[in-house]
């Protein structure tokens, strides 16, 4: 508090003699000021975090396989480093490179974005991203595929896994959908009674893993989007179409509309169809057989709903 008080009034000295009259006539306030200082009030809107673990410095740097291979359940080092990931150019809150992969013919008449853990703790998410990728490079000419396997990469390398991002954003909350400002507080306030791993932020788009996929609904102008999520055993959809009856063993079964969601934002607000899959295990990645299966579900599907119909939908695909 002494040494406080003391640099505040250095400061004011410096400043000028209007200052200096100011703080001696009222010394109290420089009290004051040195203790806000020393103190300051946490935003009242902001849950409280343990602190976000920090990167490597060559971590972002390194090929990711070497840095998912040992984290992700189901992943064999042969797979990943088959995939050919490319960096996005977009890092996460701790400098991480966002991973891509695009497959299939550029002129080809779907343009499908797939992505993996938007939830870091859902590592199952990921693995099943990039098998899916594996079976889009030996069957997915009939569409684009766009493959973002893991868009929390710092959640997911966390020691635990941490649902949300570095900044304590749950990234499936940061969407702008309509009346976000008002809406998506309330819900984690009322709904969640203040969850941290729930908290929407302080404002729509305020992550950079969130405005990666904003800019990649602009730039890609997809005709679908898959997020694979975990664990809640069912398929989710979102969209103008009528939405899949099941995907391998996952049957549909709605699981709400929430504020700052992808699923309401893409496909609610934007009319882009969301196929939200929810795999039954957060932990362990389910067999290559119902991947497969899955995989086959959503490409009939896609053939029958998608407004540019695919061409060989009914083509069996190879596990990779």
């Amino acid at each position: 508090m002494a040494a406080a008080a003391r640099w505040c009034a250095a400061l004011l000295l410096s400043a000028g003699p209007g200052l200096l009259t100011l703080a001696q006539a009222a010394p109290q306030a420089v009290a004051h000021a040195a203790h806000a200082a020393a103190h300051p009030k946490p935003q009242a809107s902001q849950p409280s975090h343990p602190a976000a673990p920090k990167a490597s410095p060559a971590a972002h740097l390194a090929e990711p396989c070497k840095q998912w291979v040992p984290r992700l359940p189901g992943l064999s080092a042969a797979q990943c480093s088959a995939l050919k990931l490319q960096p996005s150019g977009t890092r996460s809150v701790q400098a991480r490179e966002l991973w891509m992969g695009d497959v299939g013919a550029r002129n080809a008449p779907v343009k499908v974005l797939v992505l993996g853990a938007i939830h870091g703790d859902e590592l199952s998410a990921s693995t099943v991203a990039l098998q899916w990728m594996g079976l889009a490079q030996d069957n997915g000419a009939d569409a684009l595929w766009r493959f973002v396997p893991m868009l929390n990469p710092d959640g997911v390398m966390a020691q635990p896994a941490r649902r949300v991002n570095a900044h304590g954003v749950d990234l499936n909350r940061n969407f702008p959908t309509p009346g976000w400002a008002q809406e998506a507080p309330r819900y984690w306030a009322q709904r969640t009674r203040k969850d941290p791993r729930r908290w929407p932020g302080n404002k729509p788009l305020s992550e950079p893993e969130s405005r990666f996929v904003h800019d990649q609904m602009t730039a890609f102008t997809p005709d679908l989007i898959v997020s694979i999520h975990a664990p809640y055993g069912v398929l989710d959809f979102d969209g103008p179409t009528d939405p899949p009856r099941r995907l391998g063993r996952l049957m549909l079964d709605p699981v709400g509309v929430f504020p700052g969601s992808l699923g309401y934002y893409g496909g609610m607000h934007k009319g882009v169809p969301v196929v939200t899959i929810e795999l039954p295990n957060a932990q362990r990645a389910p067999l290559l057989a119902e991947t497969r299966q899955m995989w086959l579900d959503l490409h009939r599907w896609m053939g029958e709903h998608l407004p540019a119909k695919t061409a060989s939908a009914a083509q069996p695909a190879r596990a990779p």
